[in-house]
């Protein structure tokens, strides 16, 4: 059942990788409220394990932090492409590696609260070196990190971007 029900949309911007409108929705008393809303295709993050039981992440700037993050290889799902082939993309892109097994983790909603980007998580094992031409507007670089470290790394500060943190625990609650 639609809670809010739009009476009318906005766009106010129309981008690359995103989209923002404003809807006008009646609330279930009868008042009308905005809602600024960001529009998104949705997104995979990728949990790479190496044959050593390490995992892989990429350390990249990312400018609305203004500093460089450590996190999983992730990305944006191209128009008609599903998650999983996109992860085996994302993966191939940003480590140089592709993976026998992909294996789907879990799903969640990012910001709920004013965007539609949905995350797919996904593992990714039997990983074979098969590099693929990344984003010409990324400089990325891969680090290879013990298993047993991860929740030392979260803790410290190390790892604090939300989808990698999620992820992790995701990978813990895997069978």
């Amino acid at each position: 059942m639609n809670q809010e029900p739009t009476l009318e949309t906005r766009r106010v911007y129309e981008g690359r990788i995103l989209n923002v409108r404003v809807d006008t929705v009646r609330l279930p008393d009868g008042n009308t409220s905005s809602r600024e809303i960001v529009e998104h295709s949705g997104a995979v993050t990728i949990v790479p394990v190496d044959q050593e039981g390490n995992l892989l992440l990429v350390r990249q700037y990312r400018k609305a932090a203004e500093e460089f993050l450590l996190e999983f290889p992730a990305g944006g799902i191209d128009a008609g492409e599903d998650p999983e082939t996109c992860a085996q993309r994302e993966l191939r892109e940003e480590t140089g590696y592709a993976a026998d097994e992909i294996v789907p983790l879990g799903s969640f909603w990012m910001v709920p609260g004013y965007a539609t980007e949905y995350m797919h998580v996904f593992l990714a094992r039997g990983l074979h070196h098969s590099p693929m031409k990344g984003d010409e507007d990324e400089d990325i670089q891969l680090e290879r990190h013990p298993a047993s470290k991860m929740p030392a790394l979260v803790r410290s500060g190390q790892i604090k971007d939300s989808k990698s943190i999620a992820a992790l625990y995701l990978l813990d609650q895997a069978p």
